[in-house]
């Protein structure tokens, strides 16, 4: 079993999350458990598309932005 940490902040009375490892696995719940709970499946999800191919992940890269 791998380790994660789990981000979380509330927005309009849910509880929103994203591992901090794999920020692309998000989720929310009404509740902190029920977070806990989705973020697991949608990394399991993640982790079967992974497998099956559907999932390829690119090179991330960075550019500076003026705002």
């Amino acid at each position: 079993m791998k380790q994660f940490t789990l981000e979380y902040w509330t927005d309009d009375g849910w509880f929103v999350g994203r591992l901090k490892e794999m920020p692309a696995v998000m989720s929310q719940g009404e509740t902190r458990e029920e977070l806990e709970a989705m973020i697991r499946d949608a990394y399991r999800l993640m982790v079967e598309d992974a497998v099956e191919g559907a999932f390829v992940p690119s090179e991330r890269q960075e550019m500076p932005i003026s705002l």
